[in-house]
This record gives structure tokens, C-alpha cells and sequence, in this order.
């Protein structure tokens, strides 16, 4: 593609984006109809960006660097959000449910709707688009075992938090550090060769300090737009759904993470359609371990900034159930992974799953369905015993980079 033309469409993405910056800093507010229009606008011409961004930064980063930054940017949404009702909750009590409530149900979400969406997507590009790659299901590179086990050991602890009653400080230094092996795990993987094309392939030519200061600018930017968009996006859609009578709680751990969930999410099927299912999955991974570590560490330094106790936030019955189902459905997550492959029986289940305890949002039957992930996690884990080695191995945060597959 030509200078020009590269230059054409990151501005339109740019200018498609304008609007919503600019209302929010005037501190426009539009009726929720129009502003889901305006700021979901704005949400996919950072999605454009991001996705431009994370391939040309392949070039400079280990790939998998690359897309744990690309989930860095599109995930902030659900941090501004998480972090605004932690820190609330500081001085009003009340907003100690909202900020668990969100980040439970933002994580259910990634599991139980983006992954079975990604599988599905990518299955249909191959058989109806030509596309190369698994026609039953989504095949994963040896180095998503990386996230895959980071992700395990993040959801033993997390069943350790409901026992102490509250999310504390000191789980904040746990997750914290589980992050940083993590980043540093991943970036000594090695390189490998990109295919690009369009914008991306023309960036990618670039010299280096240039490519390397637009992709800094595109992350920027699109980081600028998510922040700008995220919060007023969940406001109208929150608007339209209490003008529709929907339960509020329900408001915050449902529509507010679609919202905040998007960015993420696009990118991810966008991959797949365009035959890079396991980049597209990695990207999930990836958002699903920052929110399922790095964010659940920053709400007990939010909620003590916003004057809270110190020793972190109290946790009711209901907080405990969501916290419990939520590591139990990632755990089978992990589970199903634990081979390198998800196939569309396994999306399928996964999906149904969500949707049981999502239309049936009762005590028993979270515990029932918890109990269920539970048993379907430890049945895969045995039948894959032979893989826990390698899974195991992959944590490793220190010494060679070693082979992506």
C-alpha cells in the first residue's frame, strides 16, 4: 500500500474517533441511543488502530509481547471502570459490590462468550473463506502454554481469596509480582517472521525509529480513545438498560463489561476472519490474565486511595459465589487449553455453561455450575496429563528465550 494510502485510512480512523474525544473533554452528554452510536464509533477506530499497531510492533517484539501489550491498551476500559468503583468505594460502601460485580463478570464474559465466538469465527473463515487452519476448532503455537500456566496458578490463588473474606493488600503484591514473571517470561521469546499486508506491511518498512514512534503514536492514540470512550459507551448502554427496567447490579457485571469487553474482542474475531485464529485467542489469553491479575491487584490500592480500609475490601456472600465461579469456569479454561487446541464441542460446552448461569443467575445454581467447571476441569487435566509437563515448563521466567512452537 502506498504512503498515501496508509496515511488515509489512519486518518480516517482518526477523525471517525474525533467526536467522542472531543465531547468528552467539553463534557457533552448525549441522549444513550446517540451515544452508544457516537462513542461505539469511536471504540472501532481504536480497535483499527490497535490492530495495526500490535502486527507492526511484531517486528521489534516478540509476538507474544506484542499482543500482551495490544490487551494492555484494549482492556482499559474495563480498568477505568473497575478502578473508578473501587476507588468509590472508598467512601460509599455500596460500590464495593459494583467493582467485584464488574470484574467478575468482565472475566465470565472473556471464557464464556469471546472464546466460543473466536472458535466459531475462526471455523467459518476456514471452511467458507478459504482460509488455512483447523476446520473443527482453533490450534494454538507451543508458547500459549505460557499464558495457559500463568493463568492456572493465578486461579489457584484466586480460590484462596474468598476463604480470607476480602480482597487484601497483600493480594495485590501476589498478582502484581505473578504479572511481572509473566512479562518477563514472555519477553524472551524468540522472534519470529511476519506476513504483512496493507497498512501494517507498509509501516513495518519503515526505519526502524520511524516505525517505531508510529507505533508508539498508534498505541497512544488509540489508548487516549478507549479511555475517552469507555466510560460514556457504558453509560449509554447502561442508560438504555435501566430505561428497559434491567436490575442494576445486573447492569454492572453484564452490559458495562460489553462495553468495556469490545475493543479486545473485535480484534480478537478480526484475527480469526483473517486466518490468525491463534493470534486472535492470544489476545484473549492475554486480556483474560492482565484482568485476572494485574486489575484485581490494582482494586484493594484503589479502594485504600479512595479511603477505604487499608486491610482491602470486605467480602459478602454473593462476592464470594461470583468469585468462586469465576475461578472455577477459568480453570476449565485452562483445562481445555492444556492441549493446545479448543475445539467446537468445547467452545460449545463452554458457551452453555455460561448461558445456564447467566439466565438463571440463582444461588444454587452458581455453586451447581461452579461445581460442574470443577469436575469437567479435572476430567480434561487428566486426560492431558502428558501435556502438564510442558505447561509447566513454559512458566519459567528467567534463562534462553526458547522456541515459539
Amino acid at each position: 500500500m502506498s504512503a498515501r494510502g496508509v496515511a488515509t485510512r489512519v486518518g480516517l480512523a482518526v477523525l471517525a474517533a474525533s467526536p467522542a474525544v472531543a465531547m468528552r473533554l467539553a463534557g457533552v452528554h448525549l441522549p444513550a441511543v446517540a451515544g452508544m452510536a457516537v462513542f461505539g464509533v469511536a471504540v472501532l477506530s481504536a480497535v483499527a488502530l490497535l490492530m495495526w499497531a500490535s502486527e507492526v510492533a511484531r517486528v521489534d517484539l516478540p509476538g507474544s509481547l506484542a499482543l500482551a501489550l495490544l490487551a494492555l491498551v484494549a482492556v482499559l476500559p474495563e480498568y477505568a471502570i473497575d478502578i473508578y468503583f473501587a476507588f468509590a468505594a472508598g467512601s460509599d460502601p455500596e460500590f464495593a459490590a459494583f467493582a467485584l460485580a464488574n470484574m467478575t463478570g468482565a472475566n465470565r464474559l472473556l471464557i464464556g462468550i469471546a472464546w466460543p465466538l473466536l472458535v466459531f469465527a475462526a471455523i467459518w473463515a476456514v471452511r467458507r473463506r478459504g482460509q488455512r487452519g483447523d476446520r473443527t476448532g482453533v490450534s494454538l503455537s507451543g508458547h500459549r502454554r505460557t499464558e495457559t500456566i500463568y493463568l492456572l496458578v493465578a486461579t489457584i490463588y484466586a480460590l484462596v481469596i474468598p476463604v480470607t473474606g476480602r480482597l487484601a493488600w497483600y493480594d495485590s503484591i501476589v498478582l502484581g509480582v505473578l504479572f511481572g514473571l509473566y512479562l518477563s517470561r514472555i519477553g524472551r521469546t524468540e522472534h519470529a517472521e511476519e506476513s504483512l499486508v496493507g497498512v501494517s506491511a507498509t509501516l513495518a518498512r519503515q526505519p526502524a525509529t520511524r516505525r517505531r514512534l508510529t507505533v508508539a503514536a498508534l498505541f497512544g492514540t488509540a489508548a487516549v480513545v478507549i479511555l475517552s470512550s469507555a466510560e460514556p459507551f457504558g453509560k449509554s448502554l447502561v442508560e438504555a438498560g435501566t430505561a428497559l427496567g434491567i436490575d442494576e447490579f445486573l447492569l454492572v457485571q453484564w452490559l458495562a463489561p460489553v462495553a468495556s469487553e469490545a475493543p479486545e474482542v473485535i480484534v480478537a474475531i478480526a484475527f480469526a476472519l483473517r486466518g490468525r485464529a491463534d493470534d486472535g485467542l492470544g489476545a484473549l489469553l492475554a486480556a483474560k490474565l492482565n484482568q485476572w491479575t494485574l486489575l484485581i491487584a490494582c482494586l484493594p490500592i484503589a479502594f485504600y486511595l479512595g479511603g477505604g480500609e487499608f486491610a482491602g475490601l470486605k467480602l459478602d456472600a454473593r462476592q464470594t459465589e461470583e468469585l468462586y465461579l469465576t475461578a472455577a469456569q477459568t480453570l476449565l479454561g485452562v483445562a481445555v487449553l492444556a492441549d493446545l487446541r479448543i475445539s467446537r464441542v468445547e467452545a460449545a460446552l463452554l458457551f452453555l455453561l455460561f448461558a445456564v448461569q447467566f439466565a438463571i443467575p440463582t444461588q444454587a445454581v452458581r455453586y451447581g455450575v461452579a461445581v460442574v467447571y470443577a469436575v469437567l476441569a479435572a476430567f480434561l487435566l487428566a486426560r492431558h496429563r502428558r501435556e502438564l509437563p510442558a505447561l509447566v515448563r513454559a512458566s519459567w521466567p528467567t534463562g534462553r528465550a526458547r522456541p515459539k512452537s
